[in-house]
């Protein structure tokens, strides 16, 4: 990839760029907030790398739930991982020795970025997709190390900080849809939160665990409405 074609990708990924700026700060502040090594949140970045996932895992750590808990929580947010994956066979074909990462390196943002362009005709698969997965993997370990420094050497308020990530996520969501124009799976996933709060708010089920049953309801509601929809799809072509 020449320099000309380099830039084009880092102007492709600037949104993300701000998104994870955002983001990452806050998730540097919570890990030497809870107490660890700043150098944890970029280790953490460069390894893990699941927004999402290490933001759950640091407050998880932090309260001292058990590894055990933790696995299963890391595998039921993941899990949507699967569907990208599917969605994107085609897409990376050809990705060559490039593939790995790009597996590796599919967060929601970058799964996002994929799915809206084309690679360019003077550009293989591979070179292309590794350097928009790289550039939103660089960002977001620069906000975690940025964050994490801060956090070290500065004492911050984070009061209101954790919400980056539900506006992150609210602002994707609302893009998702008006491109996609399904408001099947948003509803779920409301209905599916708003059952698990009330539960746990009645004693149903330990406190703590709303979002291991959120995810669990909405993940089979979802399975549901789609196998349904499936075979709605199914049965008008027989007809």
């Amino acid at each position: 990839m020449n320099k000309s074609d380099f830039f084009k990708t880092v102007k492709i990924t600037l949104p993300i760029f701000f998104g994870y700026l955002s983001i990452g700060i806050p998730f540097g502040l919570m890990v030497t907030n809870a107490g660890y090594a700043w150098y944890l949140a970029p280790l953490m970045s460069l390894v893990m790398y699941t927004g999402t996932g290490q933001y759950i895992a640091i407050g998880m750590f932090a309260a001292g739930a058990n590894l055990a808990s933790i696995m299963v929580i890391q595998a039921l947010v993941g899990i949507r991982h699967i569907f990208y994956g599917l969605s994107l066979i085609t897409k990376f074909k050809d990705a060559g020795k490039w593939k790995p990462y790009l597996i590796f390196a599919l967060t929601d943002e970058t799964y996002a970025v994929l799915c809206s362009v084309d690679v360019p005709q003077d550009l293989k698969p591979g070179p292309f997709y590794g350097t928009i997965a790289a550039l939103d993997h660089f960002y977001w370990t620069l906000g975690a190390t940025i964050g994490a420094v801060a956090g070290s050497l500065i004492k911050i308020s984070l009061e209101g900080v954790d919400f980056a990530l539900t506006a992150l996520f609210a602002v994707i969501l609302v893009e998702q849809i008006s491109s996609s124009k399904d408001f099947v799976p948003p509803a779920i996933g409301i209905a599916s939160a708003a059952l698990a709060a009330i539960l746990e708010r009645r004693g149903i089920f330990p406190q703590g665990n709303m979002l291991l049953f959120a995810l669990a309801f909405g993940i089979a509601a979802l399975i549901l409405a789609k196998q349904h929809q499936f075979s709605g799809k199914f049965s008008s072509r027989k007809k």
